[in-house]
């Protein structure tokens, strides 16, 4: 079992950055693809970013390349999150989940952690 913390969401300014972390608890951190996802008010959750297991490939959604990073640090068991140049319509809940491969749809992801609220203010 897996289990997930998410912390580092907060209120921002539009413009402004936050870094969300994501910690695991498993000693198997580094054999896990690592995604991020988040779900806005009255919508689905959507895929945002991921990243394989030793952080040499990563993939993007359309919407954040450019803006958001992702990057882990198996020795802390630990996957981040950098979003730069907010806007109000990146306000969600972000979520961090595990998969066995690097993958964009929610249904490989086996694990989930409860989510952070990020709200950007105009």
């Amino acid at each position: 079992q897996v289990q997930l913390v998410e912390s580092g969401g907060g209120l921002v300014q539009a413009g402004g950055s936050l870094r969300l972390s994501c910690a695991a608890s498993t000693r198997a951190f580094s054999s896990y693809a690592m995604g991020w996802f988040r779900q806005a008010p009255g919508k689905e959750r959507e895929f945002v970013a991921t990243i394989t297991w030793n952080g040499d490939d990563t993939y993007y959604a359309d919407s954040v390349k450019g803006r958001f990073t992702i990057s882990r640090d198996n020795a802390k068991n630990t996957v981040y999150l950098q979003m730069n140049s907010l806007k109000p319509e990146n306000t969600a809940v972000y979520y961090c989940a595990a998969s066995a491969r690097l993958a964009d749809t929610e249904n490989e992801y086996a694990y989930w952690g409860h989510g952070t609220q990020v709200t950007v203010s105009s």
